[in-house]
């Protein structure tokens, strides 16, 4: 049974994750060392958010359908990205396995990977204040 029950469930959840980095002025400014627009393209239920992540420019979170040209798109089972923010899923491996697949430099966002370290405890809190407990 999946984590979400619908694309709107994916982005009172994920999306208010994004949303909480972007309102956090030094997290976003460590987000935007990426320098590009990233999209994730879930599944399972269906969904999309797209981060502006652009060194000079606040950052900016939009949910379902956008203007904003992604020049690193990637896509997975929301239950797989779920897993991801809550520090249960190696994106290395979870690419390698097909269980995400990316276009574009995704070296840009591979990058993060240490600011992403500090925001799995938040994804967890965040559920956790919900009273989403069956999702951890």
């Amino acid at each position: 049974m999946p984590y979400f029950n619908d694309e709107q469930d994916v982005y009172a959840h994920l999306g208010a994750l994004f949303a909480g980095l972007a309102a956090d002025e030094a997290l976003a400014a460590r987000f935007r060392a990426a320098d590009a627009i990233v999209q994730f393209v879930y599944r399972k239920p269906d969904a999309r958010i797209t981060l502006k992540l652009l060194a000079d420019e606040d950052v900016a979170v939009e949910l379902g359908p956008t203007r904003l040209e992604p020049e690193v798109v990637m896509t997975s089972d929301a239950d797989v990205a779920h897993r991801f923010w809550l520090g249960k899923v190696n994106v290395t491996f979870a690419i390698a396995r097909g269980q995400i697949k990316t276009q574009g430099p995704v070296a840009k966002v591979l990058k993060l990977a240490p600011v992403l370290k500090e925001v799995f405890p938040r994804y967890r809190a965040q559920l956790e204040a919900a009273g989403r407990r069956d999702l951890l």
